[in-house]
């Protein structure tokens, strides 16, 4: 008898894909793979269920995927993920179309499940909350080949007024330091050129087990690694920002001169009704002080509009705060009211109109900033790692783009690339987001 063949349907973070690529590892030792669901005779969707916006998306998918069941040959649909974790068996009675539920901590008897729900067609509900597992081990990377995310840390401890995860996560649990070097350099060993480093909140590693913050010491271990040219970190705290990190950001070679630090919002009135740990006051000084230390460093935020009894005088401050710091990257959310979060029932919560105007106006902006960042780059030479080929044109990232969210440089090249390969790319042209290049070949 033929395997059964399992497709897989990731939403949401890189958390979460890191998740997917556990589940895609663990089923592969037992059924065949595909990437067509309409292919698939088990259907796995690892959904999101942070704000509204992804909890509805991961539903749409879900009833989707549903209708392989009649359409194609679908015979089992697997729920998994956040917005499961997060509703339970609430989501079973409204889909009753799904015939396995599991939590983000119920990955390790995946197969068993499958194989009892296949032998006795019984519906099978698993979603324990957890503040000590983590999710690690053997993956199927599904992004390209030289490029991997690597979890540090699970869960959080910061409780944001606005935010579920710590419910849906758990508590914020630190990975063995040696078992992340060990993945990295499996990693490498299978092609990966650039690990991007990611946690709700990369600047608390090791403070769990360690006594600590460890980030510095992680990133000079993998950067010991021969294969690994590039080290990414996402999602630094502002207040967590060390001397030591700043100074293993300036003086490693391995590590992208880039960082993530998402700050919310820029009005003290604002952040202290969000329970964020720090002020506007720190926050400049951190900025600055990566500036000065790190001319050439990105910095990319996020930003969050419309959160209850934002006022027009505190977004008028926000955008001020906007324009005089000029970040190269930014990323703009409208408040989304989270049932069971202590900002959904605070006062003063802003009309959806108003939230949708004020994103609007920070995004034309942050328009106008790239631009104005961008033009600067012309004529200016960059190490960039080749992800794709079309028309006679390569696109790919600079160490200052992360991938999805950051735009990318296409390029042309008088003799043939192979993707995943780093070359020299002379800018010749901007657009708003991207650049336009050529490869620049050392003369004889």
């Amino acid at each position: 008898m033929d395997k059964y063949k399992v497709g897989i349907v990731s939403l949401g973070c890189d958390k979460n894909r890191i998740d997917t690529e556990i589940v895609l590892e663990k089923v592969s030792k037992e059924y065949e793979l595909t990437t067509d669901a309409k292919n698939a005779d088990i259907i796995i969707v690892n959904t999101c269920g942070f704000i509204e916006k992804s909890k509805q998306e991961s539903i749409n998918t879900i009833l989707e995927m549903a209708e392989y069941k009649n359409k194609y040959k679908c015979k089992l649909l697997i729920a998994t993920g956040c917005l499961t974790q997060r509703y339970g068996k609430e989501l079973l009675e409204l889909m009753p179309e799904i015939d396995i539920l599991l939590g983000v901590n119920d990955y390790e008897k995946l197969n068993e499940y499958i194989n009892d729900f296949i032998k006795n067609q019984k519906k099978i509900v698993k979603c324990n909350y957890s503040n000590e597992i983590i999710n690690e081990g053997n993956r199927i990377i599904s992004t390209q080949k030289h490029t991997a995310y690597v979890r540090i840390a699970e869960g959080c401890d910061n409780f944001c007024t606005y935010c579920i995860i710590p419910k849906i996560r758990g508590k914020y649990r630190s990975r063995k330091l040696e078992n992340i070097v060990d993945e990295v350099n499996e990693l490498a060993r299978k092609g990966v050129k650039e690990v991007i480093l990611v946690a709700q909140d990369t600047t608390r590693y090791g403070i769990d087990i360690y006594g600590e913050k460890k980030l510095p010491e992680l990133i000079d271990s993998i950067s010991k690694i021969k294969d690994i040219k590039w080290i990414r970190v996402l999602y630094c705290y502002p207040e967590e920002i060390t001397r030591e990190l700043i100074n293993v950001l300036k003086e490693n070679i391995k590590v992208c001169k880039y960082l993530d630090i998402p700050i919310q919002h820029a009005s003290n009135e604002v952040l202290k009704r969000m329970g964020r740990k720090t002020d506007k006051e720190s926050i400049t000084s951190i900025i600055d002080s990566l500036r000065e230390q790190i001319p050439n460093i990105v910095l990319r935020t996020s930003i969050i509009v419309g959160f209850p009894g934002e006022t027009n005088e505190n977004f008028e401050e926000l955008k001020d705060f906007v324009a005089e710091y000029k970040f190269d990257k930014l990323g703009v959310f409208t408040y989304s009211q989270e049932e069971d979060t202590p900002a959904a029932l605070m006062k003063d919560q802003i009309d959806e109109e108003i939230k949708k105007q004020r994103e609007e106006e920070l995004m034309l902006l942050q328009k106008n900033i790239s631009k104005e960042i961008n033009s600067k780059k012309v004529g200016k030479v960059y190490e960039v790692i080749a992800e794709s080929f079309d028309g006679g044109y390569y696109e790919g990232r600079s160490s200052e783009m992360a991938p999805d969210i950051d735009g990318s440089i296409i390029f042309k090249s008088d003799l043939p690339i192979k993707i995943g390969d780093i070359v020299s790319v002379k800018i010749t042209k901007t657009l708003e987001y991207d650049l336009i290049g050529v490869v620049q070949y050392e003369s004889c």
